[in-house]
This record gives structure tokens, sequence and C-alpha cells, in this order.
């Protein structure tokens, strides 16, 4: 049975696009207006997509769900995967009581939390990104800045903020390589010219996230904090997307601009510390804490950081790939046919989904975890005792992400992504403003910058070369205007939640971080923009 996708269903683009629209419309207003919980608002979704794509497509039943639960699985593994042991590493960490250890070690770097802020959120945060991505990052940071005293929803919007720009070359440029894969456009190419796009809005993130935490004024008085942070995440991720590739990009910009800030702050310190969330008992900066509770305060983020790095490393991931399963989804892989102008010809769409037990980063903190808790003095049971207990806490949002990735896979086999993406190529020579905006709905739609590449990275070649516009251009538009998108994906909404401990809150982060992606959508836009017919 084979389905040729339809991307015009009822002759009137417009009429096709709002239809097309209805899925998200439904999540999103569900979350945002009606308050629904997550899993609720993405079941609704899932079900209306189904019924699109069934009724007005004409997608086989069949087929339909088949590629739904092929999105399940996929959300499980390798997404839920990751959270599931992320989490089951802090409870660990929790259980011990090194949070507050580890509170008072970066207390003792800077009491000032608009420091930590930068530190955790465009340091930390950043440097997970680089080596694993898949929500890793705002799980981690949230939770650090929770145990720093930050209020959970202020720890979940700032952690949302902080990861943006660095999605872009995020997991070892994982989605910059799926890029060149569709596209067919040299990966260094667009690495640059990603590396330029990105310069105005890496220049300004620190900026925004310290005045969004603590206003125009407090953000003035650590200016240097700031400068430092800006130019060295700056330059180091800049030059290597120019003349290096993808590969560490935001890796090393994380590593540089934590060495820069600490060196900083040893020559200077803010003349009034500014610390609204300090805890009510002793100061982070006056407690006193033993080397030993210092060592393992830090030594579960440094064994996650080593294993995880060691996981991403290609020749190691290739080992560990052996022992992963490749397997056809029967009835869906090559049944559905992508049509021109999505594809230069009529392409059958692969649906192989690979179980790679091993090489998923989910494994690595796994893993890490494992050797953490033993480290920590944890005996088997007590570990297995708490590893129940976390696959108890994030069963709900373990369902959300299935039900969310499973949308994201249906929305792709039907063809209603296609409707929403040539919508955007009929805008002209505005096209640079809005190619940017299809990026976000993207990863809006997929809750991820590969899986936004996959989806749209060859219409940007067929709509920009229609156009006259060079493809690079606005192949490497569809991440940088994606990232916008990380921010209030309901992956990434219900990741941070969870980490938060605000099951049931999506609705208010979501809310609350909304005009933030609608800001830097915007923003990124008219840099396209500019960059097309200016510069």
């Amino acid at each position: 049975m084979s389905f040729l996708q339809v991307y015009d269903p009822f002759g009137n683009i417009l009429l096709s696009t709002l239809v097309a629209a209805l899925p998200l419309v439904i999540l999103l207003g569900g979350m945002l207006i009606f308050k629904l919980k997550s899993a609720v608002a993405a079941g609704l979704g899932l079900a209306a997509a189904l019924v699109i794509a069934m009724v007005v497509y004409g997608m086989p039943a069949s087929l339909a769900f088949t590629s739904a639960g092929y999105g399940a699985a996929y959300g499980f593994l390798p997404i839920g995967w990751i959270i599931l042991n992320i989490l089951f590493l802090f409870r660990l960490v929790e259980g011990k009581g090194l949070f507050t250890v580890l509170q008072t070690s970066l207390g003792r770097i800077t009491t000032d939390q608009r420091l930590q802020v930068l530190l955790v959120t465009m340091c930390l945060g950043s440097f997970f990104e680089g080596a694993s991505g898949f929500g890793t990052p705002v799980a981690v940071t949230t939770v650090i800045l929770i145990g720093l005293g930050f209020p959970c929803m202020m720890a979940a919007v700032l952690s949302l903020i902080a990861n943006s720009v660095c999605v872009v070359f995020g997991s070892i440029g994982t989605g910059m390589i799926a890029l060149q894969g569709v596209s067919g456009i040299d990966l260094l190419d667009i690495s640059h010219e990603a590396g330029l796009q990105l310069i105005p809005l890496s220049l300004i993130l620190a900026i925004w996230l310290i005045w969004t935490f603590s206003g125009f004024r407090r953000m003035l008085a650590v200016w240097p904090a700031i400068l430092v942070t800006g130019l060295s995440y700056t330059i180091t991720q800049t030059a290597f997307a120019l003349w290096h590739g993808p590969w560490l990009a935001t890796l090393l910009a994380a590593a540089v601009t934590f060495l820069c800030l600490i060196l900083l702050l040893r020559f200077w310190k803010p003349r009034e510390p500014y610390q609204p969330y300090a805890p009510t008992t002793t100061s982070a900066a006056n407690a006193t804490i033993s080397r030993k509770e210092l060592r393992c305060a830090w030594l579960p983020w440094i064994i996650l950081s080593a294993v995880v790095i060691t996981w991403s490393i290609p020749a190691v991931k290739d080992l560990l790939d052996k022992a992963s399963y490749l397997f056809t989804i029967p009835n869906l892989d090559g049944a559905v046919i992508r049509m021109p102008p999505i594809s230069t010809a009529s392409q059958p769409m692969a649906a192989v989904f690979s179980f790679n037990w091993l090489s998923s980063i989910g494994t690595g903190v796994f893993f890490s975890a494992i050797l953490s808790g033993l480290l920590l003095g944890y005996k088997p049971v007590e570990m297995l005792r708490a590893y129940g207990a976390t696959l108890g806490r994030s069963s709900t949002s373990l369902l959300t992400i299935c039900l969310l990735v499973a949308l994201g896979f249906i929305t792709r086999y039907s063809g209603l992504d296609a409707t929403l993406g040539l919508a955007f190529a009929h805008t002209g020579m505005l096209y640079p403003f809005f190619g940017a905006l299809l990026g976000w709905l993207g990863v809006l739609s997929t809750g991820s910058i590969t899986s936004s590449n996959v989806l749209f990275g060859n219409l940007q070649v067929i709509s920009s070369s229609s156009i006259g516009i060079d493809p690079a251009v606005m192949v490497a538009a569809n991440p940088s205007g994606g990232l916008a998108g990380k921010l209030i994906s309901p992956q990434s909404i219900t990741i941070t939640a969870t980490a938060a401990d605000q099951k049931g809150s999506e609705h208010a982060i979501l809310r609350a971080v909304m005009p933030h992606s609608l800001a830097m959508v915007i923003f990124m836009g008219l840099v396209i923009l500019l960059r097309v017919y200016l510069f």
C-alpha cells in the first residue's frame, strides 16, 4: 500500500494551511488558554492530527496509526530514556544532600545570583547541550538553579531562554549533519553561515538573561561579566563554526566562557551582590564544607560530562552502534511518498527504528548515575529503589513526550508539515524572514532542531533557489530560526516542568516563555533578512 502525499487537499493553500495547523493550535491552545495538562493537550493534538491525516489528506488508517506508534517509540528512545536517567541521577544526588553542597561551592565562586545564572545556564547548560542535547541541558540547569535557591518558575524560564543559541550546534553538531544530508549543501558552508547568523543573538543573550532575571538597572551593574560572557561565547562559537565545523562549536564555547568568567571573578566583584533568593539559613558563602563533600558534590557532574563526551565521540559511537538493532517498520517503510516540490522527485520515506540501547546518550547517563551512586556510597538495592521512585514520578511526563513525538511523526508522514512549509514559501521577497519562522515552526512541532532540519531543509533549498537567494543562507536559517521554537516546544516545557517538580504547571511555564520565543524568532528573522539583502 502506497500513499502519495498531497500538500493542498482543498485546492486552496490558505484553507489547507489553516486545517494543517489545527493540531498545533489545539495543543498550544489547550495548554495556554484552557490550562490543560500537557498529556491531555498532547493527546487531543494527536487525535486531531490523526483525523485530519485520514479524512482530509487521505492517508490510510493503517499508515496513520503506524506512524504515530513509530513516533511514540522514538519518544521513549532516545528522548524519554535520557530524561528518565538524568532524573535518576538527580534523585541520587539529592538523596545525599549534595545540592546544598553544590550551592555552597558555587556560592564561594560568587554569591551574586546574576552571575550564578550565567555560570549555570550559559556555561553548564551550553556544555551539556553541546555534548548531548535532547532535553538534558534544561533538566540539569533547572534543578541546579532550584538547588541554589531560585524559585521553580524562575529557574525553568531562565533555563529555557539560555537553551536557545546553543541548540544550533548542539549534540556534537547532529542537527547540522542531518541538514547536510537532506539539503546536499556542504557541511562547512552551512556551519559557516549559521555561525555568522548567530553572532548578534549570541552577543546579547547574556543581557537578555540577566535583564529578565533582575531588571535593567541591576543588569547594568554586572556589565563586565556580561561583556566577558558575550564576547568569549560568541568569539569561540563563531571561530569554530567558521573554520572547523559544527562539532565542537557549542561545547568549547561553553568551556571557554566558564574559564573566562572564573578568571574575571578573581579580579572583579559586583559592588553590591544581588541575592534575592538566598537561603533563609546559613548563606552559601559562609557555610562550612569539607573537601570530601565538595568532591562528592561535583563528582556526579564530572562523571556525567566525561561519559557523555565519550559517548558522543564518533569512533566510540560507531563501536557502540554495533550492538544496535535496526527494525524496519512494517507497512510504513517506503510506503509514504514525498512529492514535489517538497522533494525534487517522488521519494519514498524511510521508516526504520534504531534500537540503539547501548550507544544512546541515555544509556551513557544511566551508567553515569550507577557509577556516581556507587562512589557516593549507595547500595545496589537503594539505587534500585530510587530508580523505581524516579520511574513513578516521571511516568506522566514520559507519556506526554511519547504523545508529542507521535504527533510530530504523524504530521511528517501525512504531509501536514509540508503544507505549513509551503505556505511560508509564498511570501516572496520576505521569504528570508518567514524562512526563519519556518524553522521555528518545525522545532515547535517536533521539539527537535534535528527533526526540523530533516523536515524543512530541502524545502528551504527549493524555495530560496526559486527566489534567487543563496540556498546555504536559508538552509542555515532553518536552525537559526528554530532555536526560538526550542523555548516553547511541548517536549522542552514538559521536561522543564518535570525537572522543576512542577507537573501540571506546563501552561504557566509556556505562558512565561512565549513572549521570549516570539521576540527571538522575530529578531532572528530580521537578522537573516538583513543578511540576505544588505550584507
